[in-house]
């Protein structure tokens, strides 16, 4: 494996999961740990490798990713269920499976480095490949009709929520009027326009990066999808399991932070003297905050460098 293929923080990670696994034994119950972004499977075969009593739900949008990943985990083929699927199918999943409540979820969230490094899926900025971005390419929509199709307004305002680009205005202009010419097809494509329209200084990441964020996330609904996927999850967890998510930009780690926040909060107003049990907090931080990889790891594993790790557990049942 190449060094963009370890996966981030990954003790770390596994000594969470910990927690939630022996509150699963303390209870007298078999600890179910869900990885909801499987990719090739490192994270899965740690904890695997690290718990010999855990049964391992495996997810992943990715068709080419759980290939991988099947291959990988055979050896733990008895104690896993990988499934083909997006995250906020969750509670149908377990449903199906037969499982009441989990031990412990984690979210690695964002693009993995097998879709970063596949040419023809259009992940990467760096390398010329047709404008797909599809996590999932048994999906219709692709980069390429969103730059085709969307109006200008659209596709200003993913770029501005998305990418947080302060040229959004500036590029979909761009984009609508040359696509009256020439189609969008390919990702050095794409990337010439913005290298061309993109002040580029030393200090800050490739003109193309924003672009490519917005693009890719609205191609695969990430945001919505975690919006939805993790206060099911959370719900899903058996009191004392534990949520492990790994975050790569800002979007998604404010929902996380927003989402940990509302259940780790009293919801009584502030000068009530008693708080009654339906306003307790029923979740607790494990991590106060968030972790980053140390400079070691950020060296090593450039994926690792922007990564906000942040866990909770579950300390009573949901509020209504």
């Amino acid at each position: 494996m190449t060094a963009q293929h370890v996966p981030v923080l990954l003790e770390r990670v596994v000594e969470l999961i910990g927690i939630g696994v022996e509150a699963a034994r303390t209870a007298g119950l078999t600890p179910v740990v869900v990885d909801g972004t499987l990719g090739m499977g490192g994270h899965a075969e740690a904890v695997l490798s690290a718990f010999d009593d855990v049964h391992l739900v495996g997810i992943d949008r990715d068709q080419q990713a759980i290939d991988i990943a099947t291959r990988r985990l055979a050896p733990f083929a008895e104690r896993i269920d990988i499934v083909h699927a997006v995250d906020d199918e969750l509670p149908e999943l377990l449903t199906d499976l037969g499982i009441e409540s989990i031990s412990a979820i984690l979210l690695d969230l964002g693009v993995s480095s097998l879709q970063l490094d596949e040419d023809d899926r259009g992940f990467s900025y760096s390398r010329p490949a047709p404008l797909d971005m599809r996590m999932d390419r048994t999906q219709e929509l692709t980069a390429a009709e969103v730059l085709a199709t969307y109006s200008e307004a659209d596709l200003r305002r993913i770029l501005r929520e998305y990418g947080e680009e302060k040229l959004a205005g500036k590029i979909a202009r761009i984009i609508v009027t040359d696509r009256e010419h020439t189609p969008w097809e390919t990702s050095d494509q794409l990337a010439a326009m913005l290298g061309r329209v993109i002040p580029q200084t030393k200090k800050k990441s490739h003109p193309a990066k924003r672009t490519f964020q917005a693009l890719r996330i609205e191609v695969n609904d990430e945001l919505g999808v975690l919006r939805t996927a993790l206060p099911a999850a959370l719900e899903a967890l058996h009191l004392g399991g534990v949520a492990v998510i790994e975050s790569y930009q800002s979007l998604e780690d404010t929902i996380v932070k927003k989402t940990f926040r509302a259940a780790t909060t009293a919801s009584a107003p502030p000068d009530m003297p008693v708080v009654p049990e339906v306003h307790q907090p029923w979740l607790s931080e494990i991590i106060r905050g968030a972790e980053t990889a140390d400079a070691n790891e950020a060296e090593n594993n450039p994926r690792a460098a922007s990564v906000r790790l942040r866990a909770v557990q579950k300390i009573r049942e949901a509020r209504s």
